[in-house]
């Protein structure tokens, strides 16, 4: 290894990730991620044949994350998340902890459906205006707050498009969309679970065991454009479809999923209740260059020598036994995502165990472990993702300050007894499949 040219690209990444992360003067992560590629390509830490393959890597990634978001959006401006927050109070019955489960379970059904980002950032407000509504303390509302954003991401493994990190590792390591739901639907299950459990023995005590749903409003009265939330149905039906016959026809989950996303638009446009151009301009355009800047200046600490160095760890667990290869490669993951984001962290990840000289079977599973390990290491900080950062300055102005002291705290003790379990599953899932 050269150290000069290692600790070079190592300040490179340093230096980007705080600007990502504190957003000087409002910068655009776009701008300061493409900066930083730019500056790894003038320094040559990385090639123009780099370039192609990040380019090459990210491309259907991002444009299926850009594609989710403006279906998330469109559903929005139609009331259909609303309706569906709704819909799960009445199931409640007024019961606390019916309502507590219920409203984590839809959670964890939008974060399979619509990305974790979506989870987070557009069904977490509506947990919010939820408890307000129905007059809930600050405590109880901080517990559905929290439980709404931790599962976002904790539950966010069963497919292919549920996380971008996801995404990223099946383009990666060529698994198709079927072949990677057999293989994490029910480890997605079992962090469902713990989560739920954990969950609820952190926060039993705050969850109200009466709530007043007559508060509330009817489910019907959310539905601001029927037409789009009578379509969406048919689209999302025809999505799902999409997807399990993109491994059949090789073809990139992109393409569904813009296909998805100019249907519903168009229905909205017909419409006239949406604004279908502001949606347009509000959908994370910055996250294309972003991917292809970040993952540049990952490249570059690859290259300069942390990719031998943790492909070598990695062959030494891989040769140690199964679990030893799925829990060094997840906690690995699941430390790095914490301190320097997750999007960085999956690369790095996947770049390691490409240098790894282990079994077919060995390999897969530790890529698999390194989607566990980014998707859920990120909830142990708030700065372990960009979505857990607008997160929390989306709560902050709606008036629920949440500390980076108490998110820390809170944030180690959920995730690592999720993060445990869910490589367990792991584990022992691919075990029964080989």
């Amino acid at each position: 290894m050269n150290l000069e040219r290692f600790l070079l690209a190592g300040l490179l990444f340093a230096t980007v990730l705080v600007f990502i992360t504190v957003r000087p003067r409002r910068l655009s992560i776009g701008w300061s991620a493409t900066g930083g590629g730019i500056l790894a390509l003038l320094l040559g830490l990385v090639t123009l044949r780099d370039v192609l393959n990040v380019a090459r890597l990210v491309w259907d990634a991002t444009l299926t994350f850009v594609a989710l978001v403006m279906i998330s959006l469109v559903l929005d401006r139609a009331g259909f998340f609303q309706w569906a927050a709704l819909r799960m109070a009445q199931g409640s019955r007024g019961r606390g902890p019916r309502l507590f489960f219920l409203l984590t379970l839809l959670g964890a059904m939008v974060s399979m459906l619509f990305a974790n980002d979506g989870a987070a950032l557009i069904l977490t407000p509506l947990v919010y205006e939820e408890a307000k509504a129905l007059r809930l303390n600050r405590a109880a509302t901080l517990a559905f707050v929290m439980a709404s954003g931790f599962v976002a991401d904790t539950t966010s493994l069963p497919l292919v498009v549920s996380n971008l990190v996801n995404i990223l590792s099946a383009d990666f390591f060529h698994w198709g969309f079927v072949y990677y739901a057999v293989r994490m639907l029910p480890v997605d299950g079992v962090s469902f679970c713990a989560s739920l459990a954990i969950l609820w023995v952190y926060f039993h005590r705050d969850i109200p065991r009466k709530v007043n749903i007559e508060a509330l409003p009817d489910p019907q009265s959310a539905i601001r454009d029927r037409r789009v939330f009578r379509g969406a149905w048919v689209v999302l039906g025809l999505l799902l479809a999409g997807y399990f016959f993109s491994q059949l026809l090789h073809w990139p989950v992109a393409i569904f999923a813009g296909a998805a996303a100019l249907a519903l638009m168009g229905l909205a446009w017909s419409g006239r209740t949406i604004a279908v151009s502001q949606i347009v301009k509000t959908a994370p355009w910055n996250i294309v260059v972003f991917s292809l800047g970040m993952y540049l200046v990952v490249y570059g600490v690859s290259n300069a020598g942390l990719g031998a160095v943790l492909g070598t760890q990695l062959t030494v667990w891989g040769h140690a036994g199964l679990w030893a290869a799925i829990g060094g490669s997840g906690v690995m993951a699941a430390v790095f995502s914490s301190v320097m984001n997750n999007l960085p962290s999956v690369l790095v990840g996947m770049l390691a165990i490409r240098r790894t000289h282990v079994s077919p079977a060995v390999h897969t599973a530790m890529g698999l472990a390194n989607v566990v390990g980014c998707d859920l290491g990120p909830k142990m900080t708030p700065i372990g993702s960009l979505a857990t950062l607008l997160w929390l300055y989306v709560l902050n102005g709606r008036g629920l300050h949440i500390g980076w002291g108490y998110y820390l705290r809170v944030g180690v003790i959920l995730t690592l007894p999720v993060l445990l379990a869910t490589l367990a599953a792991l584990w022992g899932w691919v075990a029964w499949l080989h």
